[in-house]
C-alpha cells in the first residue's frame, strides 16, 4: 500500500484508545487513525468526576497489578508507557467484610473469587457442605468444559458457600450471579486448575500455586488524580483524531476496506477506511456486523448485560470501620450489593476536615427494579442501607451523585469463550481487516481490555501487511 494506512478505531473507551496507542507504536510512520465515540467524552467505563472538592471515581476505581503469569498487568504496562507511573497508588487498607446476618464479618483468607481452598477458612461465614468434595478419581472438568460457576461449586462445598462468598464477589464486579456466569471466562485460573485436579478445594490451591504473589505485593492500584488522566494520556499518545459525538451507523465493505457512515441520518458522512477496530459493546458491534457477517452478529448480539447504579455520598465525620468496604450477599435481602469507603481505602483521598466519601453499587442482573427509583430515593435509601449495616446513624450526606450505568456489566454465560472463538474465526476469514475488541468479548477489568485492544491492534497490522511486533 503505498499511501499511508487509514484506521478507524469505533468505540471510545479504554480498549479503543488502546488499540489507537499500539497502532501508533507499532503501524508504519504516518498511519491515520481516527477515533470516533458516540458519547461526548472519551474513556467508557473509566470517568472520574469531583464530589464535595474531592476527585472521585463514578466509574472503575482501579486495576490489577500483576498479570495471570506474574508480571506487570496490561493496564500498569500502558500506563508506563504513557508516563503515569510515578502517579500509581495502591490501597492503604485493603480488608473487606461481608455484610451477613445483620453484622460485617471479614472476607476470609484463603479464598479464590470466594471460593476456599481450605474449607476450615471460611467456617466463620458459610458452612461447607460436608463431604462433599471428594476425589472421584477424573478431574473435576473435561478438556473442553465450561459450566456456570454456582453449578460447581454448590456441587461441591455446598449452597452457604455460593451464596455468603461467591455471589456476592462475583456480584461486586459482574452484577451478575455464580449460577449463571462462566467459569472459563469469569474464573479462568480456577478452570485452568480443573481440567487437572479432582477436588475443588485442591484446584483453588493448584490455581493459587500457579501465581504466587510476593509478600506484601500490592494486588490492586489507581491512579493520583483518577483514572481519566489514563484516558486522556492514552489519546494524546495515540496521536490520533478523535471524534466525539459521532456514531457510526454502518459499516460498508470496498475494494479497498471500509466505508464509515458516521453521524446523523438526515446528514451523514462518509468515510473510507482500510481498517477497522470495533471496540464497542456487544449489541452495538453486533448491529454493525449484521449486514456484513450476519452469523457473527447473532453470536455477538446475544450477550446480556446488566444495568447498575453507583451511588457516591460525602459524609461528614461519619462512624466508619477500618475497611476498604464491603460486599453484601443477595440472600441479606438489601438494596444495595457492594460499598466502598473511597477515603479509608485510598489513602491519597484522605481529608483533613473528616470529609469522608463513600460509594455504593446498586443493581442485580434479572433484578433492577430497584433502578427505576429516582436519584433522591436512591440516595436516601442507600445512606437508610448503609446506617443498617454499619449499626450507626451515619450524617446526612453533605453532597451525593448518582451514576447510571445502563447495560454496563456483560453476563459470560458457560461457553462464552469457546461462542467468542468462533465469531472471531468466522470474522477473520471473511474480513481480515475489521476486528472485535473490547470488555463484551474478552472479560471485564481494566487490564483485561487494554489487552483486548492492543491485540485487535496487532491482527489489524497484520492484516495490512505489517508484522505488529
Amino acid at each position: 500500500m503505498s499511501r499511508p494506512w487509514r484506521v478507524a478505531v469505533v468505540g471510545g473507551g479504554i480498549a479503543g484508545l488502546a488499540a489507537a496507542v499500539r497502532l501508533r507504536d507499532r503501524a508504519p510512520a504516518g498511519t491515520e487513525i481516527t477515533v470516533y465515540e458516540q458519547s461526548g467524552a472519551l474513556g467508557g467505563k473509566l470517568r472520574t468526576g469531583e464530589l464535595a472538592g474531592r476527585p472521585v471515581e463514578f466509574g472503575a476505581e482501579s486495576f490489577l497489578m500483576r498479570d495471570p503469569a506474574g508480571g506487570d498487568s496490561a493496564a500498569v504496562t500502558l500506563i508506563r508507557r504513557l508516563g503515569l507511573a510515578e502517579r500509581i497508588v495502591h490501597p492503604t487498607v485493603g480488608q473487606a467484610a461481608l455484610a451477613v446476618d445483620g453484622g460485617l464479618r471479614p472476607v476470609p483468607g484463603g479464598t479464590l473469587v470466594g471460593v476456599p481452598g481450605e474449607r476450615e477458612r471460611v467456617a466463620t461465614v458459610a458452612r461447607p457442605a460436608a463431604d462433599a468434595d471428594r476425589d472421584g478419581g477424573r478431574p473435576l472438568l473435561g478438556p473442553d468444559e465450561d459450566v456456570a460457576v454456582g453449578t460447581l461449586v454448590r456441587a461441591r462445598l455446598g449452597d452457604q458457600v455460593v451464596d455468603r462468598l461467591v455471589d456476592p464477589m462475583l456480584g461486586g464486579v459482574y452484577a451478575g450471579r455464580a449460577d449463571d456466569l462462566s467459569l472459563v471466562t469469569t474464573m479462568p485460573a480456577l478452570a485452568r486448575a480443573a481440567r487437572v485436579e479432582h477436588t475443588l478445594t485442591g484446584a483453588v490451591r493448584a490455581a493459587q500455586a500457579a501465581a504466587p504473589r510476593a509478600p506484601g505485593a500490592p494486588v490492586f492500584g489507581t491512579l493520583a488524580g483518577g483514572l481519566s488522566t489514563l484516558v486522556e494520556a492514552a489519546a494524546t499518545a495515540s496521536g490520533a483524531a478523535i471524534r466525539l459525538q459521532a456514531a457510526v451507523r454502518e459499516l460498508t465493505p470496498t475494494a479497498e476496506g471500509w466505508r464509515l457512515t458516521v453521524g446523523p441520518t438526515r446528514d451523514p458522512e462518509l468515510v473510507e477506511a482500510d481498517a477497522v477496530v470495533l471496540a464497542l459493546p456487544a449489541r452495538p458491534a453486533a448491529r454493525l456486523l449484521a449486514p456484513v457477517t450476519p452469523e457473527v452478529a447473532t453470536t455477538i448480539g446475544g450477550l446480556d448485560y446488566a444495568s447498575v447504579a453507583l451511588v457516591t455520598l460525602a459524609l461528614p465525620d461519619p462512624e466508619l470501620p477500618a475497611l476498604s468496604g464491603f460486599l453484601v450477599p443477595a440472600t441479606e435481602g438489601l438494596l444495595i450489593k457492594a460499598s466502598t469507603f473511597f477515603t479509608t481505602k485510598w489513602g491519597h483521598l484522605a481529608r483533613p476536615d473528616g470529609i469522608a466519601l463513600v460509594r455504593a453499587s446498586v443493581g442485580r442482573y434479572g433484578d433492577e427494579t430497584s433502578l427505576h427509583l429516582a436519584d433522591p430515593e436512591l440516595v436516601a435509601t442507600v445512606h437508610r442501607e448503609l446506617s443498617g449495616v454499619l449499626g450507626v446513624a451515619l450524617p446526612a450526606p453533605l453532597a451525593s451523585h448518582v451514576q447510571r450505568w445502563g447495560g454496563a456489566l456483560p453476563q459470560y454465560a458457560p461457553g462464552h469463550g469457546d461462542r467468542v472463538t468462533a465469531a472471531r474465526t468466522a470474522l477473520r476469514a471473511a474480513h481480515p481487516t475489521l476486528v472485535l475488541a473490547g470488555a463484551g468479548l474478552d472479560g471485564v477489568g481494566i487490564p483485561v481490555c487494554v489487552r483486548s485492544g492492543e491485540t485487535a491492534a496487532g491482527e489489524i497490522i497484520e492484516a495490512l501487511g505489517g508484522s505488529g511486533s
